[in-house]
């Protein structure tokens, strides 16, 4: 399969069998079959022609903050974003970027230019392909509310999508419907005081260090807030803070996070989100939705 991509890939940009634990922050997965890290759109676009004409899996991962991997790792080509990673800022108030570009990156790069809304974004994880995608968002801020414009991948080929027309909504967007491959995206900023973005900054990056387990292995929240209810809370009250099955364990700090103490396995942490699903679902009535994206399992946990 090597030979299909080394025609326009650099040798480096192409990998073999390579352990997606060091590509997610749950430090979990098996192997890509091929892992492939595109430098433009237009070896992306090579990329998914290749694999459509062949019929083989593609997958796409970012900076595989929001992800886990199963242990047996997944089949055909993983292409990771990390190596578009280019940021402009224009003298309107636009900032254009690419999908693999970080999300705290362009938070930071905003600041800098004295430009204000995007501060929620500083304590993101993750790559700005992945925060449109499932319109990422945290202290009442959310991507989708500054995106002017998405340039995708549809059919292999390249289009250009307002961002009135994405149809974002709460860890939603256009693109997960129509398949769309998220190249860049343009956000529209308004001009602020520095001094004030920065505190802003830092105050919502303090109240995320003291609530969130950030010093351990996790994928940020576990699940969506389900309609009317915190996920979190559910989860508390169903007295699971600290519940554990092997590395696996419901955060003591917060409970919407599952996070790995250490040796976990993907399986401990997928039995673990089913165990929650479970208990939740049998004391309240309600269906934890996971918001970690769930890559090489054969049985989703929403499956109760």
């Amino acid at each position: 399969m090597v030979d299909l991509f080394s025609k326009f890939l650099h040798p480096d940009n192409i990998l073999v069998k390579e352990l997606l634990a060091n590509h997610t922050s749950f430090r979990v997965g098996g192997p890509a079959e091929v892992f492939v890290t595109p430098q433009n759109a237009d070896e992306v676009a090579q990329i998914c022609t290749v694999c459509r004409a062949g019929d083989i899996p593609l997958t796409v991962l970012g900076d595989g903050t929001n992800v886990l991997v199963s242990d047996a790792g997944l089949r055909g080509v993983v292409l990771c974003t990390a190596k578009m990673d280019k940021i402009t800022v224009q003298e309107c108030g636009l900032i254009t970027a690419q999908a693999g570009a970080k999300l705290a990156k362009v938070a930071q790069e905003a600041y800098k230019a004295g430009l204000a809304g995007f501060e929620f974004a500083s304590g993101i994880p993750g790559t700005v392909g992945g925060a449109v995608y499932m319109n990422a968002g945290a202290y009442d801020g959310t991507v989708g509310e500054f995106c002017a414009s998405v340039t995708m991948l549809q059919r292999c080929a390249i289009v250009a999508t307002p961002g009135s027309e994405m149809d974002f909504g709460y860890r939603q967007s256009a693109a997960q419907k129509n398949g769309g491959f998220i190249l860049e995206a343009a956000f529209q900023l308004h001009p602020g005081n520095q001094e004030d973005i920065l505190a802003k900054m830092r105050d919502l990056n303090n109240r995320r260090r003291q609530s969130q387990p950030l010093d351990v292995p996790s994928a940020g929240s576990t699940f969506k807030r389900p309609p009317g209810h915190f996920a979190g809370k559910l989860i508390q009250d169903s007295g699971l803070k600290g519940f554990a099955i092997g590395g696996a364990q419901v955060s003591e700090k917060h409970a919407g996070f599952v996070i790995n103490t250490g040796g976990a396995t993907a399986q401990n942490i997928f039995d673990l989100i089913q165990e929650v699903q479970r208990q939740v679902y049998e004391k309240f009535n309600v269906k934890l939705e996971p918001e970690v994206r769930l890559l090489g399992f054969e049985v989703s946990p929403c499956e109760l």
